[in-house]
């Protein structure tokens, strides 16, 4: 069975002065502002596209992580990962960095590496994300 989720914007104005709204259409768990301002220089209250991909990116590569670690036999008891997303205007997304701690009793440091190595290579936004540089920064504890 395929999912297909949605989202849209409203945008206006122009690129360096309009702004606009992205929403949640599938979930409805709200509507964002956005715009090249907080895109381009970083704002504590405006989300952009990459903050979006941060979050499908940690989110997605959490879910490839527990699913390995649990058909090896050794569940995580917690997963904390963050994503970040590097945006740099006139180029566009260069890269990705995700950071992982888990709890993972039983599992020795060089087993969880390999088992994070392959969640980071075949989650799905991962294979989406193909034509950036993605870094990874796992350890347990």
């Amino acid at each position: 069975m395929s999912v297909t989720s949605k989202a849209s914007t409203i945008w206006n104005g122009s690129l360096f002065e309009g702004s606009g709204t992205v929403t949640f259409d599938s979930s409805h768990l709200g509507t964002y502002p956005v715009n090249w301002k907080a895109r381009s220089e970083g704002s504590d209250n405006t989300t952009t596209p990459e903050e979006l991909i941060a979050a499908a990116h940690a989110s997605c590569f959490s879910m490839a992580l527990s699913n390995g670690l649990a058909q090896n036999g050794t569940p995580a008891t917690e997963l904390k990962t963050d994503a970040a997303v590097a945006f740099t205007p006139g180029v566009g997304i260069t890269g990705s960095h995700l950071t992982v701690r888990a709890q993972v009793p039983g599992l020795s440091e060089e087993a969880f590496l390999a088992i994070a190595d392959d969640a980071k290579a075949n989650c799905p936004v991962s294979k989406a994300l193909g034509g950036v540089d993605i870094t990874l920064d796992a350890s347990l504890g």
